[in-house]
């Protein structure tokens, strides 16, 4: 590995250079080791949720179908068109983790049909609010899930660059760096000795 790629300052500038971004580099891969940490226990408790929020969201589904069959047989299915509402809203809340912003929970509201209906009707209908509860629940789950999972997924990749790269370069460039200095010390240590030589220095002065 060549020191050229760095563009690392000469001599002793470039040792104390190095020094301080391998510094840097070893605060950084911490830094992003406890990211990783919390990312992942966050994603785990994010799959988790989405696992059950899905089931509640089908366990929910066939009971507002069992209902939903049950108030047309009972009422038809002009009762149960009348007794629909139209829209509803849904609101999703966010939080932020190790700078990642994903959905934390959802809510939705829904305005009351006018008029009377029956009780299969009625109870048909909680039923699929029930279920829509679910499903917006399961949605703000998921989608949490694919959020963390990509930031952890990147939180890895970048530690993984300053271990396996950038600090094996920083430290090979180091050692280059120091072998080259310790060289020219060496070499300047030995005419400094040759210089204090009564002979060397009567035969340069000839």
């Amino acid at each position: 590995m060549s020191t050229a790629r760095l563009a690392v300052p000469p001599g002793r500038a470039g040792r104390l250079w190095l020094v301080q971004r391998l510094a840097v580099a070893h605060r950084a891969g911490d830094l992003l080791d406890r990211k990783l940490q919390v990312l992942t226990a966050e994603l785990e408790r994010a799959q988790a949720a989405a696992r059950d929020s899905g089931q509640e969201w089908d366990a929910a589904c066939r009971d507002a179908q069992r209902w939903l069959l049950r108030a047309v047989l009972l009422g038809g299915e002009r009762a149960v068109r009348l007794a629909g509402v139209a829209d509803a809203e849904v609101t999703i809340t966010y939080t932020v983790t190790m700078g990642a912003r994903h959905p934390s929970g959802g809510q939705y509201t829904m305005g009351e049909p006018e008029g009377w209906d029956g009780a299969a009707v009625a109870q048909a209908r909680q039923a699929h609010r029930a279920a829509l509860a679910a499903a917006v629940r399961h949605a703000a789950a998921t989608a949490a899930v694919a959020v963390m999972q990509a930031e952890t997924d990147a939180t890895r990749y970048r530690l993984r660059a300053i271990r396996d790269r950038w600090l094996p370069r920083l430290s090979q460039a180091l050692a280059e760096v120091e072998f080259v200095l310790e060289e020219q010390e060496r070499a300047d240590a030995a005419r400094l000795r040759r210089s204090r030589e009564p002979g060397l220095s009567r035969s340069a002065a000839r």
